[in-house]
């Protein structure tokens, strides 16, 4: 269950050390008061599923929620009913997958966060006046993780403070000062993290931290005299992911797991499909053996790429179909899934790039036959539209503007196919009052597709050219190869004025 939470004072990705100094709104506020006078002692509870005690002060009789995140989403894991005395157990037989969680009050503002690993009976005291004192019983996790957490907390507040300071300095004396202040706090924080991952390399802290963090950017070396300007860029590259191991569960119950990945692949892998291939099937190739992280990122990697943003990229889409989906891996998908899926691949397996197009036989606006391999021509511009649709209405006028000002002194030819055989009044209605000209304007009988579906054709035209939408565009060369598709118009006009210019040597 996906749900809006507010956030805390201190979130986990402060506390870790990414957001140095910027508060969070809308966070529940921890009021500095006495720390109150608790119990313990932990309770003898079942060493199956989870077992979480919490007294929560001053909630009475009210619902509270144990949340963390799946990825970039936050979910609700589990809940209790707190008693007349504040008292309540987050319980199941079955146990939560280890991660950072938080407890979560009745209007689902997150209070203050935790730590779950395989050991999940313990328990917690906590009052919402002074939530900076939280006491969590029988957890040695928790017990690492709140050390670290007061000392980023501390320099945290001590940063905000030079911050402060810098603000109203008023010679630069005091902000050389304040300025060296602020760096060494800033190399005091370093130093803690790395702390935790020396001296407790098994922890979940240390797991976390190193989750988290970036490799630093190196310097420039000096190679045979010349600077290697590229060396920071693949040294970061290549030491992205230190220390992380794709398979582990873990890895999504954070809030800085699927934001790092956001970034490697926006900033350090190339835009071109295989290179985005490699990086994918490494991933995927590793987090098999994952419960949830598998998954996770099987279903991110084929959104992301089954409607790419970049021309191209639907090629890695088609390699996660060939080498996972079709392999086995459809158990994860419902029957709708899994047949969407696999009709989306068929469909795209005979339209990528560099392939020759499929053929098309049609009726023209005269209802005579015409081939698509007839049509000769430098380049074939081939719009399948429905006359129907009110973004074909817009975008097929604009073609023909591209067409009369630019294309059809590139000698370009254009193919018009009409999707809609129910629709033909309507289809050549909007050719003569658009005055579409210079045109080959076709379409599919009725007759004719259902000649190839009894024919056993695996695939219609739909399906040939991945028209899941209208319109859907492609380039062909002059031997009707696939040289551009799913572009904008625009994006069109300067593909083909810049393979002109090259052909010509300009």
């Amino acid at each position: 269950m996906n749900y809006t939470m507010k956030n805390t004072p201190r979130s986990i990705a402060f506390i870790m050390g990414v957001f140095l100094v910027l508060p969070f709104l809308g966070h529940a506020q921890a009021k500095k008061t006495a720390s109150p006078a608790v119990n313990t002692k932990p309770t003898v509870i079942s060493t199956m599923g989870h077992s979480i005690q919490i007294t929560l002060k001053p909630y009475q009789n009210v619902k509270i929620y144990l949340g963390t995140n799946y990825g970039n989403s936050r979910v609700l894991a589990d809940s209790t009913l707190l008693n007349e005395k504040s008292e309540g157990v987050f319980q199941s037989t079955k146990k939560l997958t280890p991660g950072i969680y938080f407890v979560v009050s009745p209007k689902y503002a997150i209070l203050f966060d935790l730590l779950v690993d395989e050991a999940q009976h313990f328990k917690i005291v906590a009052d919402t006046l002074h939530l900076t004192d939280v006491v969590i019983v029988g957890s040695k996790e928790n017990d690492v993780f709140k050390e670290y957490s007061k000392a980023m907390n501390t320099i945290g507040s001590q940063l905000n403070e030079l911050e402060t300071k810098f603000k109203t300095a008023t010679n630069k004396k005091d902000s050389t000062s304040i300025t060296d202040q602020y760096n060494n706090k800033k190399k005091e924080m370093v130093e803690n993290r790395q702390g935790v991952i020396k001296n407790q390399p098994k922890s979940m802290t240390a797991f976390f931290l190193n989750v988290m963090q970036r490799p630093d950017v190196p310097a420039i070396p000096i190679v045979n005299g010349k600077a290697d300007s590229v060396y920071p860029y693949y040294y970061v590259k290549n030491h992205f992911w230190d220390d992380v191991v794709f398979n582990d569960d873990r890895l999504l119950r954070t809030p800085f797991f699927e934001p790092k990945l956001d970034e490697y692949f926006k900033n350090y892998i190339s835009r071109e499909p295989d290179s985005i291939i490699e990086e994918v099937q490494y991933m995927l190739t590793v987090a098999k053996t994952g419960k949830e992280i598998f998954p996770f990122l099987l279903f991110k990697f084929t959104n992301k790429y089954i409607t790419p943003e970049f021309m191209g990229q639907d090629k890695v889409f088609l390699h996660i179909y060939q080498n996972f989906f079709a392999k086995g891996d459809t158990v994860l998908l419902n029957e709708a899934s899994r047949r969407s899926i696999t009709d989306r691949a068929y469909s795209m397996m005979a339209n990528q790039l560099g392939l020759a197009a499929p053929q098309l036989v049609l009726n023209d606006i005269q209802d005579k036959k015409i081939s698509l391999y007839d049509m000769k021509a430098p380049y074939t511009f081939v719009a399948f539209w429905d006359p129907t649709c009110s973004h074909c209405k817009v975008e097929i006028p604009r073609v023909d503007s591209f067409y009369k000002a630019i294309w059809s002194g590139l000698k370009v030819k254009v193919l018009s196919v009409n999707i809609n055989f129910k629709e033909l009044t309507a289809w050549k209605t909007f050719i003569k009052e658009n005055k579409l000209e210079g045109w080959t304007h076709a379409y599919q009988t009725e007759a004719d597709l259902n000649n190839e579906v009894k024919a056993g054709k695996p695939t219609t035209i739909r399906q040939l050219y991945d028209v899941f939408k209208t319109p859907t565009f492609y380039l062909l060369d002059s031997g009707k190869r696939i040289i551009a598709k799913n572009l904008s118009i625009e994006q069109f006009n300067d593909f083909l004025i810049n393979t002109t210019n090259k052909k010509e040597g300009k």
